[in-house]
């Protein structure tokens, strides 16, 4: 009776194991299968080339090969990369390379394993935002920025709402920076809020562009031209955006 009742308490123990074993090989693998967050590209680095500021990558994905720009990294071929902050443009040509891309994804990428050349994830001068956030920073406190001064001083919603009469026009706008794109087609991508205007028709956030950095949270200053309709190509397009802007903080 007493070896009936061992064997069954050691039966009931070593299958409690193997059922533990295959529920976290069955954890594993889902983690390991999950897809990329929203707005991002994840694949194997196949190729690597490395050119001043920056680093092309022909990536192996799940939807095929394809061609990634980022700030510079030391990613080798092998290495499994997720690429954020993505913007995807056809026709794209690289003097530097001289070659043109039928389709290529600007970005940066944000594994922490796989950081900017010299082996970490930490901003660099050479790319200042390489693990800027996906998206718009939440903030602390409601964004409440005084108007700049001067006869082109606008807010953020006068420039959105008047873009008609502002189109080509200068323009000093002062905001908060709620979102970094850094580094995408020779330039950094900044949007910037006041507190003015509102989130249901957009009248709260303009986009700028500029060569200057500055980081998520920082109050600034920008001047540069008011564009409207601009449209970067597959599917970016933009009402109203501030181009070429000078920042100062």
């Amino acid at each position: 009776m007493k070896l009936v009742t061992f064997c069954a308490i050691r039966f009931a123990g070593t299958l409690r194991s193997a059922l533990s074993a295959v529920l976290l090989a069955a954890a594993y693998a889902a983690v390991a299968a999950a897809p990329p967050p929203a707005g991002s590209l994840r694949g194997e680095v196949l190729e690597t080339r490395n050119v001043d500021g920056y680093t092309y990558l022909r990536l192996k994905t799940a939807g095929g090969e394809t061609w990634a720009a980022v700030p510079s990294t030391n990613a080798k071929p092998g290495a499994q990369v997720t690429i954020g902050n993505t913007m995807v443009m056809e026709n794209f040509e690289s003097k530097t390379l001289k070659k043109k891309f039928d389709k290529i994804v600007f970005g940066q990428i944000v594994d922490p394993a796989a950081g900017p050349a010299g082996g970490s994830a930490a901003a660099s001068p050479a790319s200042p935002q390489a693990a800027a956030p996906m998206a718009a920073a939440p903030m602390a406190q409601p964004i409440m920025v005084a108007k700049a001064a001067g006869p082109d001083a606008r807010t953020v919603a006068e420039v959105v709402t008047g873009k008609a009469k502002l189109k080509d026009k200068s323009v000093l706008v002062r905001g908060q920076v709620v979102k970094v794109n850094a580094g995408i087609m020779g330039k950094n991508w900044l949007h910037l809020r006041d507190g003015s205007g509102s989130a249901a028709d957009g009248s709260n956030d303009i986009l700028v562009t500029t060569k200057d950095t500055a980081a998520l949270g920082d109050i600034v200053s920008i001047k540069g031209t008011v564009r409207t309709d601009v449209n970067l190509g597959s599917g970016y397009t933009y009402a109203v955006l501030i181009e070429d802007a000078v920042v100062r903080k």
